[in-house]
């Protein structure tokens, strides 16, 4: 059991390391368009936000104390709800011609957005974006914290399923589309706007899901 003292230093501590986070990325960016002479735009801020809130979540919640047969079916449920994320966000989808086989952008993206892992096959094709691949499997996490209290189960989970997927699938379907239609990777299928509002869902969705009341074992 922590006091309030340890709790409040636990808080900062969270805080501090999430600040170090966002600082190295930007950091990391800036190296990349001083390296590659390229100029920023607006899309690099988006893996930003996305990485810097997962940190946050990941590091301001902690795991619950369970009993085994509830962690098994806490990481069931959140194995489902990442699998339908995966699938609901074009990240995985059916394979058919044509077929690319497995291929890695590396230059022609900016951090964040790459290294993306592209494979196109007859049965399965896949697009991992390094951004929106973290930020579903921190939502993933949060589920089966969520989970572990099965009364808040679809308080966080299927709200955050609804919420989060329907606003950011334009950023991974927009990536895929052009791996499939042989266009550059970040020909935008959506706007600006788009991708903002995707973001911010998602950064919504995580907060909720981070602070809601009645989780024990969270901050």
């Amino acid at each position: 059991m922590f006091g309030p003292e340890s709790l409040e230093a636990d808080d900062r501590r969270a805080l501090v390391y999430t600040a170090a986070v966002a600082n190295t990325f930007l950091l990391v960016l800036l190296v990349y368009a001083l390296v590659a002479d390229r100029r920023p735009t607006a899309y690099w801020a988006f893996p930003v936000v996305w990485v810097t809130v997962g940190a946050w979540a990941l590091l301001w919640t902690s795991r619950p104390p369970a009993a085994t047969r509830t962690r098994l079916l806490a990481g069931t449920l959140a194995g489902a709800y990442l699998l339908v994320l995966a699938v609901a966000g074009g990240v995985v989808g059916p394979g058919g011609p044509p077929t690319t086989g497995l291929s890695v952008e590396l230059t022609q993206l900016p951090p964040g957005w790459g290294p993306t892992l592209l494979y196109g096959g007859e049965t399965v094709r896949v697009a991992l974006v390094p951004f929106t691949t973290f930020g579903y499997a921190v939502l993933s996490y949060l589920v089966y914290l969520t989970a572990i209290d099965a009364r808040s189960v679809l308080a966080g989970g299927v709200v955050g399923l609804f919420s989060c997927v329907s606003c950011t699938l334009p950023v991974v379907a927009s990536i895929l589309g052009g791996f499939v239609g042989g266009g550059t990777v970040l020909a935008a299928a959506a706007s600006t706007t788009t991708y903002a509002a995707g973001t911010a869902v998602f950064v919504v969705t995580v907060v909720l899901m981070t602070v809601q009341p009645g989780i024990p074992g969270r901050h």
